[in-house]
């Protein structure tokens, strides 16, 4: 099934507004007309089938610390990524019932989301095709995964779920989990360089669908406007070789959504249901996601989330900054991890070898007034430290007039 929404009865306390590139703390809003909306890399998936489920169903430590900042925060509208996905949707009640709507230590009141959507995505569902040419379809751990649409040890590893204080228009959403690739024009087609051939044989490439996980258009009324959230999580630019066809399909998995707000590329986008086209002229949109691309630092096509910054209908706004994340971008440096974006404008530690950068983006589009934006990353001084460390991101918000 893939359309989901269910409507719950719910109590939300004003969303907040700050002033731009404030972080923390968060404080009452004084415009019912303010919206929140963020995006969170949880880190709430298993490497076992089933295993969100179990690890929720108990006492986690781990989805009370995530709690607790969505709590903090309070988003009217958040896209989690990395949230195991399961058929009967049990590990996303769970999570609403046992720990949003229970006030958590460091967090804030109970949250409760009346919307959300959530649908399968490509990780861990196998292809029946050697995907990382080792001569074998599928095969166990690992190399199952890699041969997965997206890379998965289970079916629904590293989901999505989007939470949301607005309705949400189950009827109009798109998603394009089959899309395939090689349908996109100057697709990016993975190269070996030791042969100069395609790293893909032809009936691989004709197959190999595009996204990961999945890319979702999810309408969402707010305000008396119909706001797109065009959410999606492209695999990392890693865990590859020579051919860099991780670091190809990102790039590709990025350009889908700037194809899909042009007019003149986005005929060849066509969703799930058979519909094709993108994203109509003057409608209101946010992006958002772990889209796992720094401007400027790490491994990755960097034109590829620069070309998407810098889309004549995304907003132009501040980068989103904390100080947790200058503070630990600026410690790297100091031993010897250097990068070259802007320390404050990191969104995630990814350890001694690579640092921290900015992977993950809340990108409105014109038309909305930006009251303020930020990275809930606090100081290790500061009390709040103590629930920011559930995943290795951080949430991303921005407010918005619209």
């Amino acid at each position: 099934m893939r359309r989901i929404l269910l409507p719950w009865l719910a109590l939300l306390l004003p969303t907040a507004v700050l002033t731009a590139c404030v972080s923390a703390p968060v404080t009452e809003s004084s415009s019912a007309q303010t919206v929140r909306v963020a995006t969170y890399n949880t880190s709430l998936y298993s490497d076992d089938a089933g295993g969100l489920i179990a690890e929720l169903a108990g006492d986690s430590a781990h989805a009370r610390k995530i709690a607790a900042v969505l709590q903090k925060v309070r988003p009217d509208l958040v896209l989690l990524n990395e949230f195991d996905y399961d058929d009967a949707h049990r590990a996303a009640d769970l999570f609403q019932q046992r720990y949003l709507a229970v006030a958590q230590p460091g967090g804030g009141e109970a949250l409760t989301y009346p919307y959300r959507y959530l649908a399968p995505v490509n990780t861990g569902v196998p292809s029946g095709l050697d995907l990382d040419n080792n001569g074998v379809a599928g095969g166990d751990g690992r190399a199952r995964g890699n041969d997965a649409w997206g890379y998965g040890l289970h079916p629904g590893q590293y989901g999505m779920l989007v939470l949301s204080r607005f309705p949400i228009d189950a009827t109009q959403v798109r998603t394009f989990q089959l899309l395939r690739w090689s349908q996109m024009p100057g697709a990016k087609r993975p190269m070996d360089p030791a042969t100069g051939k395609s790293w893909y044989r032809d009936e691989v490439w004709s197959q190999l669908r595009l996204s990961s996980k999945s890319h979702w258009d999810v309408p969402v009324q707010i305000a008396g406007t119909t706001v797109h959230f065009l959410v999606s999580h492209p695999t990392p630019p890693v865990f590859d070789g020579p051919e860099d066809r991780n670091g190809a399909r990102n790039h590709d998995e990025i350009r889908l959504w700037h194809d899909y707000l042009s007019a003149d590329k986005a005929a060849w986008i066509c969703d799930d249901q058979g519909v094709c086209g993108g994203l109509a002229a003057g409608e209101r949109f946010v992006i958002a996601g772990d889209l796992n691309n720094d401007p400027v630092d790490g491994d990755g096509h960097h034109d590829a989330i620069l070309e998407l910054l810098e889309h004549p209908r995304v907003l132009r706004q501040a980068t989103p900054r904390s100080e947790g994340g200058e503070e630990t971008a600026t410690t790297y440096a100091a031993a010897g991890i250097e990068h070259r974006g802007a320390p404050a404008h990191v969104t995630g530690d990814f350890g001694p070898r690579n640092g921290a950068m900015r992977l993950d983006y809340v990108l409105p589009s014109t038309g909305f007034a930006l009251i303020g934006n930020g990275v809930f990353w606090p100081k290790k001084s500061d009390p709040d430290a103590a629930i920011a460390d559930g995943s290795d991101h951080h949430l991303v918000w921005v407010d918005l007039q619209p």
